[in-house]
């Protein structure tokens, strides 16, 4: 839906943790209107609308005719709930991943943009980070890629598992990277702290022969979030905490030895979840589409629900 109003009007559905994150970049970024922040709490709903100074809702059905795009911050199970019926009206929405519960939901979210031209965009804010938007571009036919994703243990997200909660993630960027369809999965996870995958590493063979392990946790000391790609000649690293990313590769000429050159690789900086929020608007304003669609957020979820069956 593109309005007749000058700006486009936003609202924030599931202001918990991370949606009280969305309004408070909303209300702050220029050429926007945060029309209201909707929760089923509304204490915590006039709470979080009396700091980013909007208007509090308990019902999504309360925007009607009042918005142009929604960002959805709900539980996971309620993600296409909340955003079949808005799609189905022209409302463009950015669902925070995973995209839904199941791929056949994910699949009715993606036929209903398609059917009233609303924009689909999927939070899969790493790939809005300036270091993996630096380093893709660098990557060319990986042979093999290592990934270390770990964490603190959470105060959300604890309706979903690891691999749907945090190695999402990666997985989102792998394929967009390599490009080509994972042909097995290998994979262990562990129940540490919660009745959930705690902790998870996969092994993934891509019809290319690109190997790719990754390891994601939620109950690590540290804060870790590194990629390493390795392809013919080149490596490439990125630290999606750091921003920072380092590329090296062996230069060869004629008569002389082989050398190695590279280092760090300039990052302009910025914050990933605001380069998606500013992404979203942009496409739900009519400038083309998102960034990470709804076939991106479909595909990362199949993928992840693939290792999530190989662990069982």
């Amino acid at each position: 839906m593109v309005s007749d109003s000058p700006v486009p009007r936003i609202a924030v559905v599931g202001v918990g943790c991370f949606g009280r994150h969305h309004a408070r970049i909303l209300s702050a970024l220029q050429g926007v209107k945060l029309e209201a922040v909707v929760d089923i709490d509304a204490a915590r709903a006039a709470a979080v609308a009396a700091e980013v100074g909007t208007v509090p809702e308990t019902d999504v059905a309360a925007l009607d005719g009042r918005v142009d795009g929604v960002t959805v911050a709900v539980p996971t199970e309620l993600h296409h709930t909340v955003a079949l019926p808005l799609l189905q009206r022209g409302v463009s929405v950015l669902v925070e991943k995973p995209i839904a519960r199941s791929v056949a939901e994910a699949d009715e979210l993606i036929a209903a943009a398609a059917a009233s031209g609303a924009v689909l965009a999927v939070g899969h804010t790493e790939r809005y980070n300036p270091a993996v938007t630096v380093a893709l571009p660098l990557v060319r036919a990986p042979r093999f890629i290592e990934v270390h994703r770990l964490g603190t243990f959470p105060a959300r997200s604890l309706d979903i598992d690891v691999v749907f909660d945090v190695m999402i993630h990666d997985l989102d960027i792998i394929l967009t990277a390599v490009g080509s369809e994972v042909v097995t999965v290998e994979a262990v996870g562990v129940p540490v702290l919660t009745d959930r995958v705690d902790i998870a590493n996969a092994r993934l063979r891509f019809g290319s022969g690109c190997i790719a392990n990754l390891t994601a946790s939620r109950i690590s000391r540290d804060r870790v979030r590194k990629l390493r790609f390795f392809q013919p000649d080149a490596c490439i690293s990125v630290d999606c905490v750091e921003q920072e990313v380092e590329g090296w590769r062996v230069t060869r000429m004629s008569g002389a030895e082989p050398a190695i050159t590279g280092g760090k690789i300039d990052i302009p900086r910025g914050d990933s979840l605001t380069c998606e929020l500013t992404d979203f608007i942009r496409a739900a304003s009519g400038a083309g589409k998102s960034r990470v669609d709804g076939t991106d957020g479909r595909r990362a979820l199949a993928l992840a629900q693939r290792v999530a069956e190989a662990m069982e």
